[in-house]
């Protein structure tokens, strides 16, 4: 007899009495094909074992739920519970909200199908003192998500909780021990500088360490100084290694090249540094990041009890080591003078993307704080860029994901440049194209539909600008909704601000003048990826094992219908000031355009596909990252992605009733 898997989700998190108690309440049911649960039997949870289950509502498929049978390679099993109504989605519907009364979703087996029954009372009674089952069978998505956030990081972490001073404090106490050390080779003084040169390039380093002639005597200084009888005896140990070992780096070696000394019979003495700075292994990276700061050394050898040094901290790997960390991600770009060292700051966002989403960070507050260090990067390179006349009579912008706040992966640039009216400069284009240019190198690609300050449709006087705008909602063209959208998701990064507030300001009055008709055109687009049913039935070619067919675009599925739609609804209501899809959300429920339940749903839905993306985009080489494939998740991550789509298709039925759509 088959029986539960306490080894998958969401009875892997039972106690022993919980399971015991759960058996007793577990029975096997099978469909044969075409056969539906009876509304008595919609009282239950159900585990699908072989099969597969159609839910529908009113005679409208809306999911698909299938066994271990149709899913080569997963070791989970889709599962549902019948008592689950839409009432919430339906009461959420508050701008229609003559809408009609709930009825529940319908089970019919597409094929003989067995199922794990178990009774809804004994899931409430386990639910009420489990609150990770709980959280994962709950009705409310948000739960559900969080419980996923839990199950893939093994632990509750609180961002609010965690303030960014206490991160910092974190990561400059640790020793420096924990950062990744070069290992140590040592030449005498007398080796020849290409020896040296030699054994760094076979250990792939670019410097070593330099044993000097008459080390030994070098220890008599140590009597002589007024401060040793303080010292204890790591400190000593320490400094007798200062006074041993010397440093040679490969730029040494290119000074002596440079001033034609002959690598082959030149001793490394000539050219080592015999001052050597080093750190304890105890100390704290703090104090390795001071000590290089200081001294303005990129190479701390590390010194044991013994004065014995167990390895070279290097510049590059601690600032990598730390390099999750916003606020220094944030000194290094400041500090950035050359397109080289903005190179290494942008590198490093990369890295604290991934070391957040490994830690369970919302999926929107990194999104929002990768937004300001990318408006950071941007900001020093305009200033290493333009003199600062461009700087006070211009304003950068960005605009699309990136000025929603809602770009995790570099995808492309969107950007654009207001200029005060009356100014004028000769190298503006040139300035554009270098900034443009540079971001490419820096790993911002071009974007395809050339919305960039290259063009130069996108960098004009105000006056222009605004005027251009008004064309725009006169949609005579299909681009103009898509220019439209962009400049709606404009955030300022630098420069005049006034210029941006006053195209804000002109995009009010323009809408104002603009046909009454105009929103519900603009609202078309977010239907325009077809029916969410399609999207549904991706999960069907599970029946037939996986295929390249089966994956699933979440930026068209997903992500788009849910910007778009909300969009529209501000540009409705005149929420034009604030551009994120989130800051959105909050105005549209000031405006009693939309409940805050609504809102919530919306906005974990869209964080939901979002975290998808970002997830497949660090597990492979897809850069873009829309692509899903269903069967390469989890029962929960299944569950959720059905939860969120069912959301989407809610959504865009609402914005055909509000706008009066035609059915796709």
């Amino acid at each position: 007899m088959p029986h539960l898997d306490f080894s998958q989700p969401p009875f892997d998190v039972l106690s022993l009495a919980e399971r015991q108690s759960i058996r007793k309440n577990t029975q096997i049911r099978y469909l044969a094909k075409n056969e539906g649960l009876p509304a008595e039997e919609l009282q239950c949870l159900y585990v699908v074992i072989k099969g597969q289950i159609e839910q529908s509502l009113d005679g409208e498929f809306v999911a698909s739920y299938v066994g271990s049978n149709h899913a080569d390679g997963l070791n989970n099993n889709d599962w549902f519970d019948s008592r689950r109504l839409p009432e919430s989605l339906a009461k959420d519907n508050q701008l229609e909200p003559e809408s009609t009364s709930i009825q529940p979703y319908q089970f019919r087996a597409n094929e003989e199908t067995l199922l794990l029954q178990v009774a809804g009372t004994a899931i409430d009674k386990i639910s009420a003192q489990n609150h990770l089952v709980r959280q994962m069978l709950s009705d409310k998505l948000p739960e559900r998500l969080k419980a996923l956030r839990q199950r893939r990081h093994n632990k509750t972490l609180d961002p609010a909780s965690y303030t960014n001073q206490q991160e910092v404090q974190q990561i400059m106490l640790q020793p420096v021990i924990d950062v990744h050390l070069l290992p140590v080779h040592i030449v005498d003084a007398n080796d020849s500088l290409y020896e040296a040169a030699r054994i760094m390039t076979k250990a792939g380093l670019k410097h070593v360490l330099v044993r000097p002639l008459h080390g030994l005597d070098s220890l008599d200084g140590l009597d002589d100084l007024d401060s040793s009888n303080d010292l204890d005896s790591s400190q000593t140990a320490q400094l007798e290694t200062r006074l041993l070992l010397g440093i040679l780096t490969d730029t040494d070696i290119c000074r002596a090249v440079s001033d034609r000394q002959d690598p082959a019979i030149t001793p490394c003495q000539r050219y080592a540094n015999f001052n050597l700075r080093t750190i304890k292994a105890s100390d704290e990276i703090g104090d390795a990041l001071l000590t290089m700061t200081r001294y303005r050394i990129h190479r701390l050898p590390v010194i044991d009890k013994s004065g014995d040094v167990v390895g070279v901290l290097g510049q590059s790997d601690m600032l990598a080591h730390i390099g999750h960390h916003s606020q220094l991600i944030s000194i290094q770009i400041e500090q950035a003078q050359d397109l080289s060292s903005l190179d290494t700051a942008v590198e490093l966002i990369g890295r604290y993307i991934r070391a957040q989403h490994h830690n369970g960070v919302k999926i929107g507050n990194i999104s929002r704080m990768v937004q300001t260090l990318n408006a950071q990067v941007f900001t020093k390179l305009w200033q290493l860029i333009v003199p600062d006349e461009v700087m006070a009579n211009t304003c950068l912008i960005v605009m699309g994901s990136e000025g929603r706040g809602e770009q995790i992966m570099r995808t492309d640039q969107d950007n654009a440049l207001i200029i005060r009216d009356g100014y004028t400069h000769p190298d503006l284009a040139q300035f554009a194209d270098t900034f443009n240019s540079h971001l490419a190198t820096l790993g911002y690609p071009l974007c395809d539909g050339n919305i960039m300050m290259t063009n130069p449709m996108w960098r004009q006087p105000l006056k222009p600008f605004t005027a251009q705008i008004n064309l725009w909602f006169r949609n005579s063209d299909p681009m103009h909704g898509i220019y439209l959208s962009a400049i709606l998701d404009a955030e300022y990064v630098c420069g005049d601000e006034s210029l941006l507030t006053q195209v804000r300001q002109h995009l009010e009055l323009a809408h104002q003048q603009a046909d009454p008709m105009f929103v519900r055109q603009f609202a078309r687009a977010a239907l325009q990826f077809g029916d969410v049913n399609q999207w549904w039935q991706k999960f069907v070619p599970l029946l037939g094992g996986k295929s390249a067919s089966s994956d699933i675009d979440l930026k068209k599925a997903g992500i788009f219908p849910l910007v778009h739609g909300v969009r529209t609804l501000a540009l409705e209501n005149n929420v034009l000031d604030v551009p994120s899809t989130k800051a959105r959300l909050k105005a549209l429920v000031q405006v009693d355009a939309m409940t805050q339940e609504r809102a919530d749903t919306l906005l974990e839905a869209l964080e939901f596909f979002m975290a998808q993306r970002l997830s497949v985009a660090l597990s492979t080489d897809d850069k873009h990252a829309r692509q899903v494939d269903p069967t390469t998740l989890t029962a929960l991550e299944r569950d959720l992605l059905k939860e969120c789509l069912a959301v989407v298709k809610s959504f865009k039925n609402q914005l055909r009733q509000h706008y009066q759509l035609e059915i796709a």
